[in-house]
């Protein structure tokens, strides 16, 4: 007799047990869970202080498009579309006002005030910068010069700190003309910072210019 009640303890044990294992977890007492106000559980990675986050200067946008234009932005003018700097150079890509002419765009007050015309702006220079080294791109990509592994994306960004005479002159050197731009920052610091992002998707164009 003990033995058969014993043997059904054990087993309302077991069944309690595995049961308890199926409880669902209560998200708002976890700490890595909250709910806003329309009751919509959110998810945030991997820190709820915003202390936490003093030292980062961007968003995590990975290594697509996006991400690129932005890293650029932000080593140019800290991503301000209003910022010129003691050069003359204009708005959140700084631009000089003769590139601009070149891609199209002659009211510089207007460049300025258009934050959506600067976006254009920076991706046509890229579609006539590409053109530019097409063949640079080619030959040089994949390959390790004066430390720094050769990019399209790098060779982009290079070209948007110097030109793409520049970038040409330093890869075509082998990385003995160690091309600056007027504050002292490298073609080659930029080829390297700006490396492995995806620009596969810029086409290259000759004319390109601001519709």
């Amino acid at each position: 007799m003990i033995k058969r009640w014993s043997f059904y303890i054990g087993i309302f044990m077991i069944v309690g047990l595995v049961s308890s294992a199926f409880k669902p977890i209560d998200s708002q007492n976890h700490k890595w869970f909250y709910v806003d106000a329309n009751e919509e559980l959110l998810y945030q990675f991997p820190s709820e202080k915003p202390s936490d986050y003093v030292s980062l200067s961007l968003p995590y946008t990975g290594k697509f498009f996006i991400g690129f234009k932005e890293a650029i932005a932000f080593k140019e003018s800290q991503g301000k579309y209003n910022k010129v700097n003691t050069l003359g150079y204009l708005g959140k890509y700084q631009f000089g006002k003769s590139t601009l002419e070149t891609i199209g765009i002659k009211d510089s007050l207007q460049f300025m005030s258009n934050p959506k015309l600067q976006e254009k702006a920076f991706v046509t220079l890229l579609k006539r910068n590409k053109w530019e080294l097409r063949k640079e791109i080619k030959e040089f990509r994949g390959k390790v010069i004066d430390g720094v592994r050769i990019t399209e994306s790098g060779i982009l960004a290079a070209a948007h700190l110097g030109g793409a005479g520049s970038v040409r002159k330093f890869l075509n050197s082998n990385g003995s003309k160690k091309c600056k731009d007027n504050y002292g920052t490298s073609i080659s610091s930029y080829m390297k910072q700006f490396g492995g992002y995806e620009t596969h998707n810029i086409v290259a164009d000759s004319n390109a210019r601001v519709r």
